[in-house]
């Protein structure tokens, strides 16, 4: 239990008002037709770009706090390098051609480029991929922490305070609160440096109290469990989150652009989690749950006030992912499955707008019991990347590929096939005792390779992609 003093509760509260304050304060006007509720218009300049992806692309802050204190500098190797890596090659190949689409998610394009079906099945695994209950366990974990309130009581809290305002606001009530957010999550982190180097020390300090793997690049785990994270860190091509502020930029510089100065944002606030992790495993060796070991460490080095900033900013980063997955989980319901099952072509204006608030209604429904029941973290990004990204990765990128085009019936079977393969060579090993993947390899790997190959007959040098749909 996490002891709060009166000020940080007054600087909680603050934070937790201005979220709502920004989420409720869009006018109705602002989301008047779909386009309006669903992407703000298209309306991000280069700040706002970056504020919202720096914020959204961090949600699993509790996560990292676990890796850097059981692996040390290596979580900068895995929850980063890749991730600054294949960001790089989206905003220079992949960012200026969705925004030139002008559509609306990564299912239109699927559509677009190839059929029905193959939309609606990267619908379904974009869906998996998206779950927000990580990010309701770790608020409610949190809350429950802070506030002594029990696991379920705390996800309902969360869940009210972090997506209420998506209902009527849409995305521009998603972006506004990650402005307060993106400001809140870079001031937890900072204040808490200065009180550990203070209190303890610096690099020696750290030297002398870490185990010498958590100060080498691999941190002690074999090579072919670091080379799967750089192949999961593909998933930044097929996250919807990035297609859909691409989609919203002002204009396809911007898009470009704003992902170049997000990297450079990514990485000071990597400096900043991974340090705090580190003194974690320093001061705090023999942490019972080191999920906690952000938290535990604020409880140990930080005074009333900063303490109640160093756990608004761990609650921002959270939030600011928690709202954007639980919108685009309702959108994906409602307009990318939905009323493609239901109907032929468009349908009417204002309908995609109507059935995202119906699916958002279902997705939270969906994800409260889950978020009570899962394990860890950590696990279910592991998981959920290895079975999803084998089936996306392939086709979303052929739909935007000049050179490397795709046939329908090819596309669908790739989907198909990486995302069957790769689950069921999962729960081969997960069934089988195996005490870890079949034959000792991930997942990801025979997924790839079954999509790769069910794509290779497929692909000319045709480009049936690339007209704007206006």
């Amino acid at each position: 239990m996490i002891r709060l003093a009166p000020g940080d509760l007054v600087v909680i509260g603050i934070f937790f008002l201005a979220v709502l304050a920004a989420g409720f304060s869009v006018r109705k006007r602002e989301g008047r037709d779909d386009v309006g509720f669903l992407l703000a218009g298209r309306p991000l300049t280069l700040p706002l770009f970056v504020m919202t992806l720096v914020s959204t692309w961090y949600g699993g802050i509790l996560g990292v706090g676990e890796f850097s204190w059981r692996y040390g500098i290596s979580n900068w190797l895995i929850q980063g390098f890749p991730y600054y890596l294949f960001a790089g090659l989206f905003a220079w190949f992949l960012a200026p051609r969705i925004r030139a689409t002008n559509l609306l998610t990564i299912p239109d394009k699927l559509e677009e480029s190839y059929d029905r079906r193959t939309s609606v099945l990267g619908a379904g695994l974009t869906l998996i991929l998206m779950t927000p209950a990580p990010y309701m366990l770790m608020l409610g974990v949190l809350l429950q922490m802070l506030f002594g309130w029990g696991l379920l009581a705390g996800v309902l809290v969360a869940t009210v305070l972090s997506v209420s305002y998506l209902f009527s606001g849409g995305f521009h009530a998603d972006i506004r609160t990650d402005v307060v957010e993106f400001v809140f999550m870079f001031a937890g982190f900072a204040v808490i440096l200065p009180f550990c180097v203070s209190e303890y020390g610096g690099i020696g300090f750290l030297r002398e109290h870490l185990p010498p793997l958590h100060l080498t690049w691999h941190g002690g785990n074999s090579l072919q469990y670091l080379m799967v994270w750089f192949f999961i860190a593909l998933w930044t091509f097929v996250d919807p989150a990035f297609h859909q502020r691409c989609y919203a930029a002002k204009d396809e510089r911007t898009a470009r652009r704003g992902i170049l100065v997000s990297i450079g944002f990514w990485f000071v606030f990597d400096f900043l989690t991974a340090a705090a992790g580190l003194y974690a495993r320093a001061v705090l060796p023999g942490l019972d749950r080191p999920i906690m070991a952000y938290p535990m460490l604020a409880e140990t080095v930080l005074p009333p006030v900063a303490k109640g900033l160093f756990f608004a900013g761990i609650l921002a980063t959270i939030m600011s992912t928690l709202n954007t997955l639980t919108f685009v989980s309702g959108q994906t319901i409602g307009k990318d499955i939905w009323l493609r099952l239901r109907r032929r072509g468009a349908g009417r204006p204002g309908d995609a707008t109507a059935a995202t608030r119906a699916g958002l209604a279902i997705a939270l429904a969906a994800s409260v019991p889950v978020a009570v029941m899962i394990p860890s973290v950590i696990e279910i990004w592991y998981t959920v990347g290895t079975v999803t990204i084998p089936g996306l990765i392939v086709p979303v990128l052929s739909a935007y590929s000049r050179r490397w085009v795709l046939a329908p019936r090819y596309a669908f079977l790739s989907m198909l096939l990486g995302w069957t393969v790769s689950t069921a060579w999962w729960l081969a090993g997960a069934a089988g005792g195996y005490g870890g993947p079949l034959f000792g390899v991930e997942p990801i790997y025979p997924g790839l390779a079954a999509s790769l190959l069910a794509a290779a007959p497929g692909f000319s040098g045709r480009n049936i992609s690339q007209a704007p749909a206006g």
